[in-house]
């Protein structure tokens, strides 16, 4: 990604101040911190990156795309959701920042299953460990303490829990590792090019929504026994995320659905998943298959690799790549779930530019590397500068129900179940 806008080094804390995403970082009762500059870039130069990408695709620009502020973007779901900074614990509060014995993890008990691992992961059957979300923090907080950071994440991962050490990921593969697999047809126009979104939450969504600004047609397809988790959320931003799609439900245990399934992306221009490998795999999909131009694979660590198989969120996946806040040794959480929008932003920006440059690619995209890349330079100094709040682009319309349009789009594309 390339920016055409030259900015002096002194504007990048003006540019973050009035982003809205700025008061996001540090503790609830102190004053909001600094980030890395290479944030701020990194978002405000994926902004540009799409608008640049869409118009190279001869896209009559909306809104959405022609005036994306980029770093504005980073606080949409705090807007809409009513969230603000609360230091070791994330904006959304299900991840925290804890002292080892020898460093800091974050770790995410978001789900169910990673509420249950923790006896196994700590060795104990402590029943407070049982009890109220507090108490189970804070006999984490002091177990954690009297043992490695290695050593916790190792364990982790072994359980398939959302787990990471600060800064592991500082030094390993780029944000994004492209990989061209063959010729693609003829270039058409970005409206007659269909995406389908298999991925949840935050990173892969954003994506599919600033490609449906663009112009693209956008398919979302959820499993009918694990539909996306984000609708449990804030109703308002899973509508900004969702609002332009279709919506495709399909039973993922049965084998004419996996069939549909293929056969779906098979069409699709692009497809964008968050699935590990193995997964997918389980699926009978083996990315990339030979329809899609473009095939975007987001996952916390990366699809190939030690990392491939660990599953993470927007918060860990920042801190595995150092992207906190804070002075030395007493690291805060930096922004809300960071890692998920810089990576949806980053890989749409390549979406775009992958299709207008032609062939077929395979994309593949780590949150956190996208933090450790994002995470550089000085530090932003704000303190001389009024913050905007958080804020989001409105609200179209609401997002499809689960399913809504099942029937009708796979009889457009002739897919039998």
């Amino acid at each position: 990604m390339t920016s055409p806008l030259p900015i002096d080094a002194r504007d990048w804390s003006a540019i973050w101040a009035a982003s809205g995403a700025a008061g996001l970082s540090g503790d609830a009762d102190g004053p909001a911190l600094d980030v890395p500059v290479g944030l701020v870039r990194m978002a405000h130069e994926a902004a540009v990156s799409i608008a640049a990408g869409a118009e190279r695709c001869g896209a009559v620009l909306d809104a959405g795309v022609a005036d994306l502020d980029g770093t504005a973007l980073l606080g949409e779901r705090a807007a809409l959701a009513g969230l603000g900074r609360r230091g070791t614990t994330s904006c959304g509060g299900a991840t925290r920042l804890l002292a080892a014995g020898d460093g800091w993890i974050a770790l995410s008990l978001a789900r169910e299953s990673d509420i249950d691992s923790v006896p196994a992961w700590l060795a104990s059957a402590d029943p407070a460990l049982a009890g109220d979300d507090e108490d189970r923090w804070d006999l984490i907080t002091r177990r954690v303490r009297q043992r490695s950071a290695s050593e916790l994440v190792e364990r982790g991962v072994l359980l398939g829990m959302p787990i990471s050490r600060l800064g592991e990921s500082g030094d390993l593969a780029p944000p994004a590792i492209l990989h061209r697999v063959g010729a693609a047809p003829v270039r058409r126009p970005l409206t007659d090019l269909v995406v389908v979104n298999l991925a949840a939450l935050w990173a892969g969504p954003l994506c599919a929504q600033l490609l449906g600004a663009a112009g693209m047609r956008v398919i979302s397809v959820e499993s009918e026994h694990r539909p996306d988790g984000a609708r449990a959320g804030s109703t308002d931003f899973f509508d900004l995320l969702h609002g332009r799609d279709e919506n495709v439900c399909l039973d993922f245990r049965r084998p004419g659905d996996r069939r549909a399934l293929a056969a779906l992306l098979d069409r699709a221009d692009v497809v964008i998943e968050g699935s590990r490998p193995r997964a997918l795999a389980q699926l009978g999909i083996v990315a990339p298959l030979s329809g899609p131009r473009v095939w975007v694979s987001i996952t916390a660590h990366g699809r190939t690799g030690p990392g491939s198989e660990r599953v993470g969120f927007g918060d860990d996946a920042a801190v595995a790549g150092g992207l906190v806040t804070g002075p030395p040794g007493e690291p805060r959480f930096c922004a809300d779930a960071v890692a998920d929008p810089l990576t949806g932003m980053v890989a749409a920006a390549l979406v775009l530019d992958r299709l207008a440059t032609g062939d077929r690619w395979l994309l593949d995209l780590a949150l956190a590397h996208t933090a450790a890349r994002a995470a550089v330079g000085p530090s932003t100094s704000i303190a001389a500068h009024r913050l905007a709040l958080p804020r989001a682009r409105p609200v179209v319309r609401g997002a499809p129900a689960l399913g809504r349009d099942t029937v009708a789009v796979l009889a457009e594309f002739g897919i039998a179940r």
